[in-house]
């Protein structure tokens, strides 16, 4: 027995392949391609917290290829955000339909998800990516954030509405959706 059976092991990379055949070009568009189905949507403001991500400007190359392939759509499709914008022809349906939601919806994410976008694409304070920190999103809106030391409101709202909100966050150890009200 060698070390391919000694235990939980996982090839970094495909028999035959050598990471030297990999080209910066092909790396590049994996890497903007990965970070279009993470979020839907990509512009630069929303990836200046991406670690190890290739400059805006080799992924602006990858988009517009893209882009003039039929692959992705440009334009402008996250208001306050200057520069160009790319969007997943799914992600504008999902966009147009956003305002469709039912009114009072809550949904809780935990504060180290990639869609924690708090004080980056939405307004407000920043929410730290940290482990047992979860927000609570109003109608897509941070409404609420709790950790260890308890809720914090991120919004002003009516007694109900936080009720909910507490309630909400303190039931939800991972993403969970409700109306306000059921």
């Amino acid at each position: 027995p060698g070390v391919a059976s000694a235990g939980r092991w996982t090839p970094l990379r495909p028999q035959g392949i050598r990471i030297e055949s990999v080209t910066e070009d092909v790396a590049v568009e994996t890497i903007a391609r990965g970070l279009l189905r993470r979020y839907g949507v990509v512009f630069r403001r929303l990836l200046e917290r991406e670690a190890h991500t290739p400059p805006w400007s080799d992924l602006l190359y990858v988009y517009r290829r893209m882009e003039a392939r039929g692959e992705v759509r440009g334009g402008r499709f996250v208001d306050t955000f200057s520069g160009e914008q790319f969007a997943l022809p799914e992600a504008i349906g999902q966009l147009r339909d956003k305002g469709q939601d039912e009114p009072g919806s809550i949904f809780v994410i935990a504060a180290t998800d990639p869609l924690n976008l708090t004080g980056i694409v939405t307004p407000g304070e920043r929410i730290p990516a940290q482990l047992g920190y979860r927000i609570a999103y109003l109608n897509g809106v941070p409404a609420a954030a709790a950790s260890g030391q308890g809720v914090r409101l991120l919004t002003e709202c009516d007694p109900k509405t936080e009720a909910a909100l507490r309630d909400t966050l303190a039931r939800s150890g991972s993403r969970h959706a409700r109306a306000v009200g059921s």
